[in-house]
């Protein structure tokens, strides 16, 4: 009797557990299908948001684009302008004048009273370049003994180089070192340096006293530069055999007064109208100049000051 009814017991229970699997399995496919609608309400929203993306994405990349081209046209405008930037100025002055005829005649009777004539061109591989020439005089005074004098003027331009840069700029430096060269040379006593007014663009006088077997010497040099060239002369004078020494402030202003007429000269070969006062305001913008001189070269235009004294002495024989 028990068994029969625990097997009752045991039926109802089984099918109520049947009863309760079914209504769960029948609820099931109601849960299936939200999640299916949730999935598929997603997957029709990733196409909106890709073509939102895709919008954004064309419209950044068109502004790149755009950014892009603003950038190559700057880009390529920066070359222009840095060429102009770095463009140096032609030189002002594209020839020299010719170098014996840059002091009149006045000029040389004060300074070489017996030499007027004498004047001896340097030798040049481009006169518009580099040009010098120097001239002696001997005046004899019998017993008393004799006057010598030696004069050279040395002319250099510089042109305007892209490697090297400015004519003027060039031009100074080389003026600097030749001032700097007239004060260290050996042997040289009582060094002086002074500027001139009125000789180009700057310019300075240097003197010292140079002792000799022939006597001593009185060195002045003038260096003087005007726009893109250098003028340098060099002017001494001794007594000989017993004549007095030349007093050196003689000798300084005619060494002065050559220089400013050899800048003059340089401004007129050019059609300068300023040549003696400011050449920057009156310097003729010339065409064409010739080929560029380097300071390296250019230092041959110009004699050694060691050697201007055994060059004048040996010039009495």
């Amino acid at each position: 009797m028990h068994r029969p009814a625990q097997r009752d017991q045991r039926d109802q229970r089984d099918q109520h557990d049947h009863s309760d699997q079914g209504e769960r399995g029948e609820r099931r496919p109601g849960r299936r299908g939200s999640r299916v609608s949730r999935f598929l309400v997603c997957a029709a929203a990733v196409p909106a948001v890709l073509v939102a993306a895709g919008c954004s994405s064309g419209s950044s990349g068109s502004g790149s684009g755009g950014d892009a081209k603003a950038q190559a046209q700057e880009s390529s405008a920066r070359p222009s302008q840095s060429a102009s930037a770095n463009a140096v100025r032609p030189a002002a002055y594209a020839t020299l004048p010719q170098p014996c005829s840059v002091l009149s005649q006045k000029t040389l009777g004060d300074l070489v009273p017996k030499g007027v004539k004498s004047g001896k061109a340097g030798s040049t591989d481009d006169a518009k370049t580099r040009s010098s020439c120097s001239w002696n005089s001997l005046q004899n005074n019998g017993v008393k003994g004799s006057q010598f004098r030696w004069l050279n003027v040395s002319l250099l331009r510089f042109e305007s180089d892209a490697t090297r840069g400015d004519g003027n700029k060039q031009a100074q430096q080389y003026y600097d070192q030749q001032v700097q060269d007239a004060k260290a040379v050996d042997g040289a006593k009582n060094t002086k340096a002074v500027p001139v007014s009125g000789a180009g663009d700057a310019a300075t006088a240097v003197t010292y006293d140079l002792k000799k077997k022939e006597g001593d010497f009185k060195q002045q040099t003038v260096v003087a530069r005007v726009e893109n060239v250098v003028v340098t002369v060099d002017y001494n004078g001794a007594g000989l055999a017993g004549d007095k020494t030349p007093d050196v402030d003689d000798l300084t202003k005619a060494a002065e007064k050559a220089a400013k007429e050899a800048v003059s000269a340089v401004s007129a070969a050019n059609n300068d109208g300023a040549a003696g006062g400011s050449p920057s305001q009156g310097a003729s913008k010339s065409a064409s100049p010739s080929k560029s001189a380097s300071a390296s070269s250019s230092a041959s235009a110009s004699p050694a000051k060691g050697g201007s004294a055994s060059a004048s002495a040996s010039q009495k024989s």
